[in-house]
């Protein structure tokens, strides 16, 4: 499990920015299972500013999210483009509350499960990856 953590944080979610592209969102949420959606899209295709536009903002997920796009760099070119191509299947989506959900997933590169928590705060739907590092940790 926690292989496969790090082959999907470590790969997927990351691809090196050009430093002088501006950050465009052009998808905003609608919904938990839309910001799931988007958030995991543009992790596969390298987008690391607009991934980071969607996800909890605290100094734990910015640092887990440096680390993931530091660590991505070093991975082989063939990886990147294997993700970039992928197409994601959503397998469920848990309510944990009103405000926090849980969602399923794997791409079709890797076709490995693993799960998103996504909570609401200020009325928009963020990813928080500290589940996710501790639902590995834990061994959950």
């Amino acid at each position: 499990m926690k292989k496969f953590l790090a082959t999907f944080l470590l790969i997927p979610f990351f691809y090196a920015c050009n430093d002088n592209e501006p950050v465009v969102v052009s998808d905003k949420p609608e919904n938990d299972l839309d910001a799931a959606r988007i958030f995991i899209k543009d992790a596969l295709d390298g987008k690391f500013e607009k991934a980071r536009q969607i996800m909890l903002r605290d100094s734990t997920n910015d640092q887990t999210m440096d680390v993931i796009e530091r660590n991505y760099e070093h991975m082989p070119q063939s990886d990147r483009i294997g993700y970039r191509d992928a197409s994601i299947q959503i397998h469920n989506t848990r309510e944990v509350n009103d405000s926090t959900r849980i969602v399923t997933y794997s791409n079709s590169y890797k076709n490995t499960k693993d799960s998103l928590k996504l909570v609401r705060f200020n009325g928009q739907w963020l990813v928080d990856l500290k589940f996710t590092f501790q639902q590995h940790t834990d061994g959950h």
